[in-house]
């Protein structure tokens, strides 16, 4: 079973704030980016995923989902002519992370497939103030008691304590932007849940935070000057969730002092349904082929998340 967000917020030591942070929702909102112009773009890119891509009646959600993936992304590319630094990106497919940490007394580590990571020359600005780190210090963790909060956690023996970016020293594109989970699988059981893919977005985005921070600034437990923020959106090809992580502490054994913060947007649909092949009752046409209920707002997050940093 993979933990729930509670779970990972515990083990993380954040404090969660529902929604966008307003760094984000302001590029949404901002009318000089023209945003709404790629709306229909975004609408085609939707029905090419999913009616026209294949020659199947029906293209299954292992196609479609990287399919709308690398289409949004081609959208949120054409943006870097007016904003040239955004050129200065990279996908990376299949990055591992490692990270440790010490959590009161348990020893806990982040390891593995980190999804499809966007690396950046330049790292993403804090999204809270001074202040706002500063006030984490009366906000209180939920504990489990009497349940452990390690309790589904798979245990194993670590000989070499590890904290590892993925990247070798020198890349030039070294700081974690964005990562992006798939949960494309064509079976439902063998998907992850909205709420278990929060938690394993949550974890990641903080394992890369936390093995950036070590890389930068040693591995003695601090409060960061310039804490580390690391993005995660997650999809099943048709929800979407989005995610940003402030990594301010890498002080986590003890529940006192400064906490992480993650802003958390969950469950958002891209569109309401796609019809690939007409509905047709006694001769008449009662569902077009299509797609219906497109949610532009939806589109806008993936954007501005993109957008975020440069913008």
């Amino acid at each position: 079973v993979f933990p729930g967000v509670r779970q990972a917020q515990w083990l993380t030591k954040t404090k969660l704030v529902e929604g966008l942070p307003p760094a984000v929702q302001g590029i949404m909102d901002n009318p000089a980016l023209e945003l709404q112009e790629l709306e229909e773009r975004a609408k085609h890119m939707v029905s090419h995923a999913r009616l026209w891509d294949t020659a199947e009646a029906a293209p299954r959600r292992e196609r479609y989902c990287p399919v709308l993936f690398e289409n949004l992304i081609h959208i949120c590319r054409l943006m870097s002519g007016k904003y040239p630094s955004l050129s200065k990106r990279m996908l990376a497919r299949n990055c591992r992370v490692a990270a440790m940490w010490e959590r009161e007394s348990i020893l806990l580590q982040v390891r593995g497939l980190s999804g499809i990571l966007m690396n950046s020359m330049s790292p993403i600005p804090p999204v809270s103030s001074k202040e706002e780190i500063l006030a984490t210090k009366e906000h209180v963790l939920e504990t489990f008691y009497p349940i452990a909060p390690t309790i589904d956690l798979q245990e194993v023996n670590v000989y070499k304590e590890l904290n590892d970016t993925g990247f070798r020293d020198g890349y030039p594109y070294s700081y974690p932007h964005t990562l992006f989970f798939l949960e494309s699988a064509n079976v439902r059981t063998d998907r992850f849940r909205p709420e278990q893919l929060r938690a394993k977005m949550l974890m990641f985005a903080f394992g890369n935070a936390l093995a950036k921070a070590k890389a930068l600034h040693g591995n003695d437990p601090k409060v960061l000057e310039q804490p580390v923020v690391v993005q995660s959106i997650g999809t099943d090809g048709q929800l979407f969730q989005f995610m940003v992580f402030q990594l301010n502490t890498t002080d986590l054994v003890s529940n006192d002092g400064v906490k992480n913060l993650v802003w958390v947007d969950s469950d958002q649909n891209l569109y309401e349904r796609a019809q690939c092949v007409p509905e047709v009752k006694k001769g008449v046409v009662t569902k077009p082929a299509g797609i219906s209920g497109f949610q532009p707002d939806t589109f806008k997050k993936f954007l501005a998340l993109y957008l975020h940093g440069t913008v």
